[in-house]
């Protein structure tokens, strides 16, 4: 070393004992998973191929799975006739692929139209049968239909529909082809003719297709202090009600949201009770039902919200504090803005007073919250635990208070709760007029990110529910998806 340099020793860094086996197990996560992932998005076309199974072709007049086409836990029902002239029409792709036979009997290239959904399910499948028939291609007899060929209620007329055989038209092979289309992600199956196999798929813009289960932006949750907020004030840190699993009422702190989108507007099953809650969630969520009414709590089953049918128990939080079933009295469908999926610490949530899980698109509540452990463990460490300041919550509350019925008619209004007078909450407030003026700049910082400032984010689902579904499509018996 030269001389009048002096040496510069940097203290080495410690680390408690905990924080070195917190880095030890999430290092040991993610070499881990690296090794078996390539992609962490949901759904097929994703990540590494499930090991290979014996496929078991379809039966003659088998249709998977096994409930109506229009059904929400299937393709989902029809959204209206695309014409060449309507604006809708943009929203269908033409398909190119070189290895798929398109039968083209109008001479307009008609089935060629499809959504980009059934554009991808197609493209997987016809890459399916040249593996299974090396000599044998994909054959389309029918896509998108312009000419009135099917019933009214046909997906054909929106493109989200396609009938099927095989290029050498042996139909020996369309029980396997029917097979081979579940495989490929088509949401219906269906080998309905000894001719062709029906298959169709959800609507492109279908919040299921996210894989993730979600509440609209208006459902109501009960925060600590006993409000109750809408989804879309809710922020990480807050405490809502929730039960644990001995069947204990608590408030259970949301660690994150593992889904969020506050912008699009989305189709949503609404559960009625008879004593008059209606819960409004995605058919692929999870929450607690029994087929008959059962006085002890732990015989309700986490179950998809598409599988509710009339007649059947939820628990809701009933007068007093208590926990108690109560019977679904209707089932409807409603459109609704905002997708909103929180975790909390319980891993279960009183939406609208009726009590839910915080996980969706796996059939099984219990393996859900297990494989969550980790990072419910690593979002409650003391220095990654964030508290919600009193003050912002106090707004918050405020907000949905004094909005009272008109809470939440589109994301926009957010900021503009209605009304005349001056909202005060411990020194912070703005001014409303007539003309919804008002501080925004007060309220944005109050309250946390509005949708404005949210845009950059939205539509994404975290990206560790991603990883797990991923894996769990590798891993885990196909049944109990979505």
């Amino acid at each position: 070393m030269p001389a009048g340099v002096q040496r510069c020793q940097v203290p080495p860094m410690t680390l408690s004992p905990w924080h070195r086996r917190a880095l030890l197990v999430l290092l040991s996560v993610c070499t881990s998973t690296s090794l078996l992932v390539h992609g962490c998005g949901p759904g097929p076309g994703y990540g590494i191929r499930p090991r290979p199974r014996k496929l078991i072709p379809l039966r003659y007049k088998q249709f998977v799975p096994p409930i109506s086409e229009n059904n929400l836990g299937a393709s989902g029902r029809p959204e209206g006739k695309i014409t060449r002239d309507s604006k809708r029409f943009n929203e269908l792709i033409c398909n190119y692929n070189i290895h798929i036979d398109f039968k083209n009997e109008e001479d307009t290239q008609a089935d060629r139209f499809m959504t980009k959904r059934c554009k991808d399910c197609l493209d997987r499948l016809a890459l399916a049968v040249m593996l299974q028939w090396p000599k044998t291609r994909l054959r389309v007899t029918e896509a998108w239909d312009e000419d009135g060929n099917h019933p009214p209620d046909s997906l054909h007329y929106e493109g989200r529909a396609v009938d099927i055989t095989t290029s050498d038209r042996n139909t020996s092979k369309y029980g396997l082809l029917a097979q081979l289309a579940v495989e490929a992600g088509f949401d219906w199956v269906n080998y309905e003719s000894k001719h062709h196999v029906h298959c169709s798929v959800k609507a492109d813009h279908s919040v299921a297709l996210e894989r993730g289960g979600c509440f609209p932006g208006s459902a109501k949750v009960t925060v600590e202090g006993g409000e109750q907020m809408p989804m879309f004030l809710l922020k990480p840190g807050d405490k809502v009600l929730s039960q644990t699993e001995l069947g204990q009422t608590v408030f259970s702190r949301v660690l994150l949201f593992l889904h969020k989108d506050c912008e699009s507007r989305s189709l949503f099953l609404v559960l009625g009770t008879e004593d008059g809650q209606r819960l409004t969630l995605t058919p692929n969520h999870l929450l607690f039902h029994s087929s008959y009414y059962e006085a002890d709590h732990g015989k309700y089953q986490a179950c998809f919200a598409s599988r509710v049918r009339k007649g059947d128990y939820l628990l809701i939080h009933g007068s007093g504090g208590r926990v108690r079933p109560s019977k679904v009295t209707s089932l409807t469908v409603e459109e609704r803005t905002g997708i909103y999926a929180p975790l909390t610490e319980e891993g279960t949530i009183f939406v609208d007073g009726v009590l839910a899980s915080s996980y969706a698109s796996v059939e099984d509540h219990r393996l859900a919250h297990w494989a969550f452990g980790l990072l419910r463990f690593l979002l409650s460490l003391p220095q990654w635990t964030q508290g919600v300041d009193q003050q912002s919550k106090q707004v918050r509350v405020a907000v949905a208070v004094h909005t009272g019925p008109h809470i939440y008619n589109d994301t926009q209004k957010i900021g503009h709760p209605g009304g005349n007078g001056t909202l005060k909450v411990k020194g912070v407030g703005w001014y409303q007029n007539n003309h919804c003026q008002q501080n925004t700049l007060s309220l944005n910082t109050s309250y946390g990110e509005t949708c404005e400032n949210y845009r950059h984010k939205q539509g994404k689902v975290h990206w560790y529910a991603r990883l797990l579904y991923t894996l769990g499509r590798i891993l885990l018996d196909p049944q109990i998806f979505y």
